[in-house]
């Protein structure tokens, strides 16, 4: 899809009746099988806004495992006193949404870009379902997507929401993966540095247990859902003893084996952060969208790999897609078109078929592998398109783009080459 202002009014409505299916859903005038994912926040949420409200964060309560910023979030449905905490907590989610909705309409009005960035987050969203409202990841994505469509002219206001994101919950510290080598990773780096330290300086004055969520987050292991745990799903056929208990927060597998199949996931996740530097030192051809592909990429790693995949995950890498999908030049079709159908297939494994997950029926080892095997089809072909799109061939001449001025940069180099070789006049579009 194009720029044009055509498909942007389709593209609202189909937002708007999805959405307003959204509201109907979490606020239970629609009730949907499965279990209620909204107690999260009328209860979990609800009850970390009191002791945050009473000057301390919640450090003892081992499902608190998300960076000190993170609290802006629980506390906001104070900003809508006259509505009970869910309540006011679904309508900022809307809101968010809406905001993101709205940022990916005004990146793609331009001829340059296109508009499918926005139809990527206006299918997303509905396809996980309620889990989208019920979580604060929404909140976490907006930022993240405002920095990365910013970060095309202004580095410094990438590497500000990248840290403000991180201190929300970590994953948005992957959007400076791709900044172009020079001058950009420079501003980017520093501003992201700067704002983190100040920020953190700031949490753990105003009140005791800032950092209490990294014990937490250290002691997890392996949730039912996520890439490691197809080891038990289908140890469990063949009659293994482990359980799934409660634990930290969320369903995880508990027996034997558990802690070494934690242990190599944590060893995948490093292996994938491998890859990436090395990626990183061999790239040398940045263009408009290298940034957002790179993001994209690295937290579909990360995901995949993770000791945990909540079904809120996915929000994330829709929101990537989106941004990646505004910019013509970008290659990641389909591998966002990858996470689009995983998404929907977890909302199939999550809330609606979860107890198929929990007992690891027939239907959940499909459901699982399914989801999971989306996942890393999804991480493979995107490594594959950011490689092949970045990092010379052995007959290149060695060209770099380093330190070349982008647009809102200052300076008045030249525009890139685009990969035919001729000048590459999107790079400097709005």
């Amino acid at each position: 899809m194009t720029g044009s202002s055509g498909s942007r009014p389709a593209a609202f409505a189909v937002w708007a009746l999805t959405r307003s299916l959204l509201l109907l859903c979490v606020v239970k005038v629609i009730t949907l099988p499965g279990p209620d994912v909204t107690s999260d926040v009328s209860v979990i949420y609800h009850g970390w806004y009191d002791v945050l409200r009473s000057g301390s964060y919640p450090q003892s309560d081992v499902t608190w495992q998300y960076p000190p910023v993170a609290a802006l979030s629980i506390l906001s449905p104070a900003l809508l006193p006259f509505l009970d905490y869910a309540s006011a907590f679904f309508v900022l989610a809307f809101l968010c949404d809406a905001l993101v909705l709205g940022l990916l309409l005004y990146a793609g009005r331009s001829a340059a870009r296109r508009t499918a960035g926005a139809w990527v987050w206006v299918a997303g969203v509905p396809l996980l379902g309620t889990t989208a409202y019920a979580r604060y990841d929404v909140m976490v994505t907006a930022v993240a997507v405002a920095a990365l469509l910013a970060g095309v002219r202004h580095p410094r206001v990438l590497g500000a929401l990248a840290a403000f994101g991180a201190l929300l919950k970590v994953w948005p510290v992957l959007l400076l993966a791709g900044t172009a080598r020079g001058r950009r990773t420079r501003l980017a780096w520093t501003t992201a540095a700067g704002v983190a330290l100040g920020l953190l300086v700031l949490c753990t004055a105003a009140a005791p247990g800032a950092l209490a969520f990294l014990g937490f987050q250290r002691d997890r292991g392996t949730e039912v859902e996520s890439l490691g745990a197809l080891v038990f799903h289908v140890a469990r056929q063949f009659g293994w003893q482990g359980r799934v208990e409660l634990h930290y927060g969320s369903l995880e597998f508990l027996g034997p084996h558990v802690p070494l199949v934690s242990t190599l996931a944590l060893g995948l996740s490093v292996a994938a952060f491998g890859w990436l530097l090395v990626w990183r030192l061999r790239a040398r051809t940045f263009g408009v969208s290298t940034t957002a592909d790179a993001a994209f990429t690295a937290v579909l790693l990360f995901t995949t790999t993770s000791r945990v995949i909540s079904p809120q995950y996915m929000l994330w890498l829709v929101g990537l897609a989106a941004v990646c999908l505004v910019f013509r030049e970008s290659r990641m079709a389909w591998p966002a078109a990858l996470v689009l159908v995983a998404t929907g297939v977890t909302q199939l494994e999550f809330p609606l078929g979860f107890i198929h997950v929990v007992t690891s029926d027939a239907t959940g080892l499909t459901l699982m592998f399914l989801r999971n095997g989306l996942l890393v089809a999804a991480s493979l072909l995107a490594c594959a398109r950011l490689w092949r799109d970045t990092v010379p061939g052995p007959s290149s001449d060695g060209a770099s783009t380093d330190d070349v001025p982008a647009a809102g940069d200052g300076g008045s180099a030249a525009p890139p080459l685009s990969r035919a070789g001729s000048p590459d006049t999107r790079a400097s579009a709005p």
